[in-house]
C-alpha cells in the first residue's frame, strides 16, 4: 500500500506546480488581484476553448498548424539527418562542408522572414521553409556528434567479426549514435513550434498564430492566452512522443533498461 501511494506521489510531483499556479491564478482573477481584462481566469478560457471546438474553428486552425509543423520537421529533419550521416560517416565530406553548415546555422532563422516573405510570399511555403529551417540543424549538429563519437573500439570490434560496411552503420554505427540523434529530435520539436509561431503571427491568414493575432484586434485576450496554452500543450504532446519513441528504440541501451523488481 505504502509503494502504490509513493508512485502515485512521485508521478503526481510534475504537476504540483502547474495545478497550483491555475488555482492562484483563478483566485487572483476571480478577486480583481489581478485585472481579469488582461488575465482571464482559467474558467473563462476553457468556456472560450470549448466554444471555438464546437464553432470547428479551434479545430480547424489546430490541424493547419499541425500540418505545416509536421511538414517542416519532415523536410528540415530529413535534411539535417541525411547531412550529418555523411559528414559523420565520411571525414572528406565533412571536412568539406562542416565549417560551411556551421556558419550558416549561426544566422538566426528568424531574422530571415522578411526575405522569405520577398521569396516566397506569405502562403505556405515560406512558413515551412522557416520551419524546416528551425529544425535543421539541431538534428544535424546531433547527428553528426552522434556518427563520430561511436566507441571506436566497437567499429574494429566488428571489423574483426566480418561485417560488412553496411552491416558495421546498420548494427554498430547507427545504433550507437541513436541517443544524440533523439537529443537533436527533441530539442528540434520545441524550435519547431516556436519557429511556426512566429511565422503564423506575422504572416498568415490561418493556423493558431493567426486565430491569436486576429483576437488582438478585438481585445480578446482569452483567446490569445489560449491560443499560447495551445502551443504549449503540442509542444509537451511532440515531445512526449518523442520520449516513448526514444525509450522503445533505445530498451537495449543500459540507460533505457529497466531494472526488474526483486
Amino acid at each position: 500500500m505504502k509503494k502504490i501511494q509513493s508512485s502515485i506521489l512521485y508521478a503526481s510531483l510534475p504537476w504540483i506546480l502547474p495545478v497550483t499556479l491555475l488555482i492562484c491564478w483563478q483566485i487572483f482573477s476571480t478577486y480583481e488581484i489581478i485585472s481579469s481584462r488582461f488575465f482571464p481566469p482559467p474558467t473563462a478560457i476553457i468556456t472560450t476553448g470549448i466554444s471555438l471546438l464546437q464553432s470547428g474553428e479551434l479545430y480547424y486552425h489546430m490541424m493547419i498548424s499541425t500540418y505545416r509543423a509536421l511538414l517542416g520537421l519532415l523536410i528540415g529533419g530529413g535534411i539535417g539527418f541525411l547531412l550529418g550521416l555523411i559528414n559523420g560517416l565520411f571525414p572528406l565530406t565533412g571536412r568539406l562542408f562542416d565549417s560551411t553548415i556551421q556558419m550558416i546555422r549561426n544566422i538566426p532563422h528568424l531574422a530571415l522572414i522578411p526575405i522569405v516573405i520577398i521569396w516566397f510570399g506569405i502562403d505556405e511555403t515560406a512558413k515551412i521553409f522557416l520551419v524546416s529551417l528551425g529544425v535543421l540543424f539541431p538534428i544535424y549538429v546531433n547527428t553528426y556528434h552522434g556518427i563520430r563519437t561511436v566507441d571506436k573500439g566497437y567499429i574494429e570490434m566488428g571489423k574483426v567479426y566480418g561485417l560488412n560496411p553496411m552491416e558495421l552503420f546498420t548494427r554498430i554505427i547507427l545504433p550507437g549514435a541513436l541517443p544524440s540523434i533523439f537529443v537533436g529530435l527533441r530539442y528540434s520539436l520545441g524550435l519547431m513550434w516556436l519557429t511556426l509561431i512566429v511565422a503564423e503571427t506575422i504572416a498568415s491568414d490561418s493556423g493558431i498564430g493567426y486565430m491569436a493575432m486576429n483576437a488582438r484586434e478585438f481585445m480578446r485576450t482569452d483567446v490569445i492566452i489560449l491560443s499560447i496554452i495551445i502551443y504549449a500543450l503540442l509542444g509537451k504532446l511532440a515531445d512526449v512522443i518523442a520520449k516513448v519513441i526514444e525509450a522503445k528504440t533505445l530498451k537495449w541501451h543500459p540507460s533505457y533498461m529497466k531494472i526488474p523488481k526483486k
